[in-house]
């Protein structure tokens, strides 16, 4: 019996649609996941979706199951929650999360996906890529207890590591946002709301994330003497500024990349890409992460949702896409 699903794929910069794809039959280690929800990751999917990842990033870019290349056409996502269908008895009827683009029912081994734990919702889930971004970020950061701590960006990221930093022994956060609109969504994760030229300074760590020149120079003023600024953003093609003048050498600040690519250094050897995941669903366990699912809609309106949120003309931190029943895949 030939498995059947539906992907998305971005066809053209610009341009998605939906194509029927034929699946092997799994091996004795491989799983079949019928989903059930994904995750538009608002910042990296409309970059790809408005074909802006430049030529010299396209490995470095590539998503674990993509298939295609950059610009286009190409299967991209990373953000999968589904229940396995067939498989190794111990998965069998379990709900997983998987690093897998937006399709219906899809093939992969075993060791690709991860438990969901009880008491985690499955839509919740769809947020484990993007907290392991933040454990990974902190990881690198290495806060200390009662840390003054900012994060510039309340994009999908930046709250991400927010709602890790709330729960940090003594920590004082802010989040740093131009759209006042955020102030709930900080409220909600329990931290503080500050806009730009309104946020507090002498921080200890700041972690930057709104993907603008404007926001990395503010994150370089809120630092104290000696401070760290954490650059989350990833800006794809666009040119970025950064003033190293007037404080910069005085105060000796540091500004230091972190990628989840790669496990960070202060974790490397002891911690697994499988353990840090797991680490990152154990977390979701706190419903105040509900406060980034910020817009749903079902898998058949993709293409016609994902241009709206490139654009900014459906605003969203996580936007949910929601697999109904299909007999055909």
């Amino acid at each position: 019996m030939t498995l059947r699903g539906r992907a998305f794929w971005l066809g053209a910069p610009g341009v998605g649609e939906i194509r029927p794809v034929s699946l092997q039959p799994p091996g004795p280690d491989e799983v079949v996941v019928r989903a059930l929800w994904s995750g538009v990751s608002r910042g990296t999917e409309t970059l790809v979706f408005r074909g802006g990842v430049p030529r010299s990033q396209h490995d470095a870019m590539r998503a674990p199951f993509q298939e295609g290349e950059f610009p286009a056409p190409v299967k991209y996502g990373y953000l999968s929650v589904g229940v396995v269908e067939n498989g190794p008895d111990a998965l069998r009827g379990r709900t997983v999360f998987c690093l897998y683009p937006h399709q219906t029912r899809y093939v992969v081994p075993a060791a690709a996906v991860t438990p969901v734990p009880e008491g985690v919702p499955p839509r919740r889930a769809v947020l484990a890529g993007t907290v392991e971004t933040a454990v990974n970020a902190l990881w690198d950061a290495a806060p200390l207890v009662g840390d003054r701590v900012a994060v510039v960006g309340g994009g999908m990221v930046g709250c991400s590591v927010a709602a890790v930093l709330a729960r940090f022994p003594g920590a004082r956060v802010q989040l740093v946002d131009a759209d006042p609109t955020r102030a709930a969504t900080a409220a909600a994760l329990g931290v503080d709301f500050a806009t730009p030229e309104a946020a507090a300074g002498d921080r200890d760590l700041v972690i930057h994330a709104s993907a603008t020149s404007a926001g990395l120079a503010r994150s370089l003023e809120l630092l104290a003497p000696e401070g760290t600024v954490v650059e989350l953003s990833w800006y794809g093609d666009r040119a970025v500024t950064i003033p190293l003048g007037e404080h910069f050498h005085s105060r000796r600040l540091t500004v230091r990349g972190s990628q989840v690519g790669t496990i960070s250094p202060a974790a490397k050897g002891r911690r697994t890409y499988a353990d840090r995941l797991a680490l990152a669903l154990e977390l979701l366990a706190d419903p105040a992460f509900d406060a980034l699912l910020t817009g749903e809609s079902a898998f058949d309106e993709l293409p016609a949702i994902l241009p709206k949120l490139a654009g900014g003309e459906l605003p969203a931190l996580c936007h949910l896409v929601r697999y109904d029943a299909d007999p055909g895949g």
